[in-house]
């Protein structure tokens, strides 16, 4: 190999050290990313601030309000408060359901098939209120079939969840997040490494020796690809041990997924450094075309399938989208190469693209 091309590495490497900014950019952004995200976004509601008003203060009642206080979904803030001040309580956000028992609650719990009971829920959330009402419905149907003997229970549905059986949100977000973290990173590498090779001049200076534009970038990469498999392996580090993610399938398949979709990244970069000139316009350019496509576009949150078709389509265009099939279908079902293969040529096609038009567009602007 070309000792001036290794040399560009070596060069590379030691600039990378030499960098604070890169420094930062390297060890503390992807752990503070996903400490600060990994507990921030979820899915999981608790202690919602519920109040009760118990107009019938029967054992039948109390045995209700006590199923309430059983479950940590709900916790209750107030009792017996004035129906009137209903709408204050909602008003300072002090509960955001309200649950009434009507007078003689117990007695007709016994001699009637329907015995309702007032819901009262603060819907400016709306997927929050969905959450509570069929929570509160799922305590109620429990509640019949112990207390109810009118009630004509034909059958009881007992499920059984796979792959997260206690279906906490870090095992569907967390691996999310490495697709998230790792394009970002690897992206902004690239991209602010070269831009400030250009605003400095150095750039320049290596080109007038006897190597060709493309083993330039070639050597800018190659250290860059081995940075981001490091910030890979210590962000999944922190996820299995930290989090509790499971990896139930091969570690070889996965690491060889990250590889390509770091490569992907670094290729994003290459193609934004070849036509910005300013380390901030690229860093702007490499926020909005990786931050807000991949967390709103590519599954991490929102389903795919329930978006606009246009959407959709727009969405098989973003690398993350396939690579969270990857991760989280490793990770969590155990699947490898025989299932996940058309995720992973399409990212081996858009690598080679990338790479292809940004490698060309590169040398164009060098020349």
């Amino acid at each position: 190999m070309n000792r001036i091309f290794l040399s560009i590495i070596k060069k590379e490497f030691f600039h990378i050290m030499r960098d604070r900014q890169t420094l930062v950019i390297i060890f503390v952004m992807p752990l503070m990313m996903l400490f600060l995200y990994g507990y921030a976004i979820t899915l999981e509601m608790r202690n919602i601030p519920t109040v009760v008003i118990d107009h019938d203060h029967g054992p039948m009642a109390r045995d209700l309000i006590r199923q309430l206080e059983a479950v940590d979904f709900f916790t209750i803030v107030a009792r017996d408060i004035p129906e009137e001040t209903i709408t204050d309580v909602f008003q300072k956000r002090f509960a955001r359901c309200v649950l009434v028992i009507p007078a003689h609650f117990s007695r007709q719990t016994r001699t009637r098939l329907h015995t309702p009971v007032q819901v009262i829920i603060d819907a400016t959330d709306p997927n929050a209120a969905n959450y509570i009402n069929k929570y509160l419905g799922r305590i109620a149907f429990n509640f019949t079939l112990t207390h109810n003997t009118l009630f004509p229970a034909a059958f009881k549905t007992i499920p059984r969840t796979l792959y997260n059986p206690d279906l906490k949100s870090s095992y569907f977000f967390v691996p999310g997040l490495v697709a998230v973290i790792l394009l970002l990173i690897s992206t902004l590498l690239t991209s602010i490494a070269i831009v400030r090779e250009k605003e400095m001049g150095t750039m320049e200076q290596i080109l007038v020796s006897p190597v060709r534009p493309f083993q330039v970038i070639l050597g800018k990469v190659i250290p860059y690809v081995a940075i981001g498999y490091g910030i890979s392996v210590m962000i999944l580090v922190a996820a299995r041990f930290w989090f509790q993610v499971p990896v139930n399938g091969s570690l070889l398949f996965l690491n060889g997924a990250l590889i390509l979709y770091i490569s992907t990244g670094l290729s994003i970069g290459l193609l934004i450094s070849s036509i910005t000139d300013k380390q901030q316009i690229a860093m702007m350019i490499t926020l909005m075309v990786t931050i807000l496509p991949t967390v709103m576009l590519s599954g991490f949150i929102f389903p795919i399938a329930s978006m606009p078709l246009p959407f959709q389509w727009v969405s098989r265009l973003i690398p993350a989208t396939h690579f969270l099939q990857i991760i989280r279908g490793v990770m969590l079902k155990g699947i490898g190469i025989a299932e996940l293969w058309p995720q992973t040529l399409i990212l081996v096609g858009m690598t080679a693209l990338l790479l292809v038009i940004s490698t060309k567009k590169f040398s164009s602007t060098l020349d």
